[in-house]
């Protein structure tokens, strides 16, 4: 018979391990998608480098060549791209 310990431990090690940390990056990834600006060097969750032009409400407008721009979605964004430029 399964005593309610194990039950209690399955239930805590459940919400350390999968849980916890998800809420975690999603607080992250909100709080970089709200500090994000014109002028930011990001990348894309396909691969493509550029810098916002501009911010609408649910898109972005990304430079990505001297005369090439695209808007894409805010949901497409991977992160801030922190490269150091040699």
């Amino acid at each position: 018979m399964i005593s309610i310990g194990y039950i209690v431990f399955i239930v805590l090690m459940f919400y350390l391990l999968l849980i916890r940390p998800q809420r975690k990056q999603k607080r992250e990834r909100n709080t970089m998608m709200n500090s994000l600006g014109v002028g930011d060097e990001i990348y894309t969750i396909g691969g493509i480098l550029g810098t916002i032009t501009r911010i609408k409400e649910h898109t972005i407008w990304l430079r990505i060549s001297e005369k090439c721009e695209i808007e894409l979605l805010k949901s497409s964004i991977g992160g801030l791209n922190n490269r150091i430029d040699e």
